[in-house]
């Protein structure tokens, strides 16, 4: 792979799917092989391995059955078999970088390309009569050509796509699915909630089989089994619980999993909270619910009675509305209530907000889409009462304030403007860490924001493009992002339109 090569993969890299496969399984706890085995010897898995005409497995089932872990452990056994050449993707609704089809298509592309260097001619037979391919929003046309091309290259067989979580792949996803479905030289792994619009598209498809989990209860439920003793020993070693309470816990997580990973994970974390005494459990246990939406509405309950309900309100609603996860740096800047506090301290804020949350290498996230469902569907009121353009118009007032204070000129003490961004060394600490996100999202938030307070909207933009605009693209430069200054100011040509008309109404009236 020459440096020319390496470029194009650069350029191309949107997420790298196997460092998404290790976050996801160490968020979840590991991978257990028995919560997944008994997919690999289901009679639907075994058709499609060995069926020349099956093109496309679906996986679907409802929230925290499992599904993700599920195709994480099939990329492992077809891993270990090396008879077939794989590329996955995980599709995540709450990152900007795993909820399009683009992201999808790119991410496969990627894979195959690192894995397979040989590959790598066909993305620069596009790239290279398009330097600036990857740099914006790449034309889809363009992306399925390179991923077909790939697929049909004569050297290779037995490709295996999978993409996990279709339903969370918010942009574009009609496109996505009809990719899926046309007739390629390759097999596709996908998994999804059962949703009308997936199902509509998939049904289309000539040689497709189904497994569906509701259907195969009995599988999933031994599967739910398994992880519920591997939960317990862990819950009562550290709890140092005798037998009797193991006991108690095993037949009460049991009695009311209904087959779903997630809520037996919910509950274990819950009780594995350092303010609960191994005395306490068993009662603990017992008020919460069975059933996702219930737990949720008494974790939130517990939110409501806690002595920083407000705080973690406001954590809550400003992680549901962002446009990718936020660091544990750019929100403590972003909080009230939080820049004050250490890092420490934030996380465990974090940690009070009933479980719905989680950090891994210091990024903030809900737990599961579920969770984010929930707040969404069912409890918006109770974190966001003014609704969610409110909550855009807040965090746009907060990132001009943020971006007036802490941008400078030469942030990065370069003394030398002219220099290659390849040849920048990045400072230590990084001045630009804790407000990256609001450099790159802060005119996205303008769009979506609440237009009732536009007098001051319109001064603090003003003043901000005044006082700090070449600092921010300086910025924008710095972090490779330069291209969100485009999209910037296309989401802001309707505002400078109406501030152009009202300056010059206003000078027509003298």
């Amino acid at each position: 792979m020459d440096e020319n090569d390496k470029q194009c993969l650069s350029d191309l890299y949107i997420a790298d799917p196997c460092t998404d496969k290790k976050t996801i399984e160490s968020t979840k706890g590991g991978l257990l092989k028995d919560s997944y085995k008994w997919i690999i010897s289901h009679n639907s898995f075994e058709q499609f391995r060995k069926g020349s005409e099956s093109q496309i497995l679906w996986i679907k089932g409802d929230p925290g059955k499992g599904k993700t872990m599920l195709l994480c452990g099939i990329i492992d056994e077809l891993t270990l078999e090396n008879s077939s050449i794989l590329s996955y993707f995980f599709c995540q609704a709450t990152s900007n970088q795993h909820n399009t089809a683009s992201s999808v298509l790119r991410g496969l592309i990627y894979h195959l390309a690192r894995c397979n260097p040989r590959l790598i001619k066909h993305v620069r037979n596009k790239y290279d009569y398009k330097r600036g391919l990857f740099k914006t929003e790449t034309p889809w046309h363009d992306l399925c050509d390179i991923l077909t091309t790939m697929v049909n290259d004569p050297g290779l067989k037995n490709i295996i796509l999978i993409v996990d979580g279709l339903d969370e792949c918010s942009v574009d996803r009609p496109n996505l699915l009809e990719f899926i479905t046309k007739p390629l030289p390759v097999k596709w792994i996908v998994s999804s909630r059962n949703w009308l619009d997936i199902q509509d598209a998939l049904e289309d498809a000539k040689h497709k089989v189904k497994i569906h989990l509701e259907i195969n209860q009995d599988s999933v439920s031994a599967a739910v089994d398994s992880f519920i003793k591997f939960k317990v020993d862990q819950l009562t070693q550290k709890k140092k619980c005798d037998g009797a309470n193991k006991a108690a816990i095993l037949e009460y997580l049991k009695t009311n999993a209904n087959g779903t990973f997630l809520w037996v994970a919910l509950v274990c974390h819950e009780l594995a909270n350092p303010k609960f005494r191994s005395w306490h459990i068993l009662d603990t246990m017992k008020s919460l619910p069975p059933g996702l939406d219930p737990l949720y509405q008494r974790m939130m309950m517990n939110i409501s009675e806690s002595n920083d309900a407000q705080l973690c309100k406001d954590i809550v609603a400003y992680v549901l509305i962002v446009y990718r996860p936020l660091t544990l740096d750019e929100l403590r800047v972003l909080v009230e209530g939080l820049e004050d506090k250490q890092a420490v301290q934030v996380e465990e804020i974090i940690a009070s907000c009933g479980s719905f949350l989680t950090i891994h290498n210091n990024v903030v996230s809900f737990v599961h889409q579920s969770a984010k469902d929930y707040f969404q569907n069912k409890a918006l009121q109770e974190i966001l009462p003014f609704g969610i353009s409110d909550q855009h118009h807040k965090v746009l007032l907060r990132s001009l304030d943020i971006l007036h204070e802490k941008l400078q000129r030469d942030i990065y003490g370069l003394k030398a403007p002219g220099c290659l961004i390849d040849e920048v060394s990045v400072p230590e600490p990084n001045p630009l860490a804790p407000i990256q996100y609001f450099c790159i999202f802060w005119a996205d938030h303008l769009c979506e924001s609440a237009a009732d307070d536009g007098v001051n909207v319109n001064d603090g933009i003003l003043a901000f493009f005044n006082e700090k605009y070449l600092q921010w693209l300086e910025a924008l430069s710095l972090l490779r992002s330069i291209s969100s200054a485009g999209r910037a100011m296309e989401n802001l040509a309707p505002f400078l339109v109406s501030k152009f008309v009202m300056t010059r109404r206003a000078a027509m009236k003298q």
